[in-house]
């Protein structure tokens, strides 16, 4: 009997980590940092339960930074093994790891200069050449392939339709059939642009699934409605639309949609400025993967690009970014971070919010206490960069453009099971989601339903 302990996203939408002790070997599956409260950041600094060099392997679901963004810390702390991962997570973890290791740096010379921090010095979680050593050991490996990650134990991916890359992850013992434990990873949607939906569930012992919005339904109906009259207003006022997005991910299916509306006449052609060098970089990863993309996001008759706007701009040095900053509008700014947490969209936001002719659009799920949450709880005061800046232009949030599946996405797709799991864990959701969905998934399919707490070890049929 194997044993698994629920190191991270237990509770929380942040810090997927989980511990696989079966017996001789131990494995993680995800590595992801902690973002949003003060309490859950903290928990970045806190040793794991065993050494990392006890770590067999890590097992990578997708490259998003909270479930990838600890592997750097990992690997300084004396990690050597291999990290397995799909050939697209691969290369966009080439982009999100050592950013983040220069974030770490930038935050930890910025404490040290203004001396708020508690430590003399100040330090970096982890610097751009852990990140760059982490690269070293990742092992790309193909959709539904079963592949060795331990003696006597195989993982298989397979393909989630939550970010270029992503999977589900089914692990089992090699040779064997079943028992198996499925880990969820992030699920994406039905019927949206850019990525195929998730994959049908294959038959699990055990199931961890995200829960991010287990208690709510996405907006049906014209979902471009509602950004056809932000764009619009925006023209019509001469202001400014800023979307803090994720740089991988969200900033693609935006640019898409804004292609499209574009190209059939419902929104003018305004300049759309991508001010984010990991977007940018992202782009092209989309487009060396375009065979793993929705059929109407590959190029085709000619086109450059799905993803490029007749007024497209990429902004890459930091002076182009400032200029932009002061440039009037009207105009679309997509930046990262896409909680607004950090990064050049702070810059925009800084000088955007006080003008009540901008507009800032949120676009995905925003965590408790980050800035991207508080403006779209309605704060009317917001600090950034130390000092407090009015909140006078518009704040919107279109979750119908979000990557994770909803409550009924998530229940289409458990439906898809060729039988009911003897256990599904909630993991990656927020208390009040996870209930509801625990909830629905009781009542609707009678299944076993558990949301662990925060470092709960439970036993596996592996």
């Amino acid at each position: 009997m194997a044993t698994l302990t629920f190191l991270g996203a237990a509770r929380t939408v942040t810090g997927s980590k989980y511990l696989l002790d079966a017996g001789a070997h131990r494995l993680l599956v995800d590595c992801g940092l902690f973002q949003g409260l003060k309490d859950l950041r903290l928990r970045n600094w806190a040793a794991l339960p065993l050494h990392p060099a006890a770590l067999h392997a890590v097992v990578l679901t997708h490259a998003h930074i909270d479930h990838s963004g600890w592997l750097p810390r990992l690997v300084a702390g004396g990690f050597r093994g291999p990290i397995h991962c799909t050939p697209a997570t691969a290369d966009l973890c080439r982009l999100v790891l050592p950013d983040a290791g220069r974030l770490q740096e930038e935050d930890a010379r910025g404490a040290n200069r203004g001396r708020y921090s508690r430590h003399t010095p100040a330090l970096p979680l982890f610097t751009e050449a852990d990140a760059l050593n982490t690269l070293t050991r990742l092992q790309p490996v193909g959709f539904g392939r079963r592949t060795p990650v331990a003696p006597g134990l195989e993982a298989e991916f397979i393909n989630a339709g939550h970010l270029l890359g992503s999977a589900f992850v089914r692990m089992r013992r090699a040779g064997s059939a079943e028992p198996c434990v499925l880990f969820g990873g992030d699920l994406g949607r039905y019927n949206r642009p850019v990525l195929p939906d998730p994959s049908p569930a294959p038959a699990a012992d055990v199931l961890l699934l995200e829960s991010t919005y287990g208690d709510r339904v996405h907006p049906r109906g014209d979902e471009h409605a509602r950004l056809i009259d932000i764009v619009t207003k925006a023209h019509a006022s001469k202001g400014k639309v800023i979307i803090p997005a994720f740089a991988i991910g969200r900033v693609e299916e935006v640019l898409y949609v804004l292609r499209v509306l574009e190209r059939d006449g419902k929104i003018p052609p305004l300049p759309v400025y991508v001010d984010s060098p990991m977007a940018t970089a992202a782009l092209d990863y989309y487009r060396r993967h375009a065979f793993e993309l929705d059929r109407d996001a590959r190029p085709e008759h000619g086109e450059v690009s799905a993803f490029a706007t007749s007024r497209f701009q990429p902004v890459t040095s930091a002076r182009e970014s400032r200029d932009i900053v002061g440039l009037p509008g009207p105009a679309i700014v997509i930046s990262s971070s896409g909680m607004a947490t950090g990064g050049r969209v702070l810059n925009h936001l800084e000088v955007a919010l006080p003008d009540s002719r901008n507009t800032v659009m949120f676009v995905g799920f925003q965590a408790a206490g980050t800035r991207g949450r508080k403006l779209v709880d309605g704060v009317k005061v917001v600090t950034i960069h130390g000092r407090d800046v009015a909140v006078n232009a518009r704040v919107e949030r279109l979750d119908s453009m979000s990557a994770h599946a909803d409550a009924d996405e998530i229940l289409r797709w458990l439906r898809t099971c060729p039988r009911a799991p003897a256990m599904t864990y909630l993991v990656h959701g927020e208390p009040v989601a996870q209930d509801a969905l625990k909830a629905r998934i009781s009542r609707e399919l009678g299944w076993t339903v558990h949301a662990p707490a925060h470092g709960e070890r439970v036993d596996l049929p592996l």
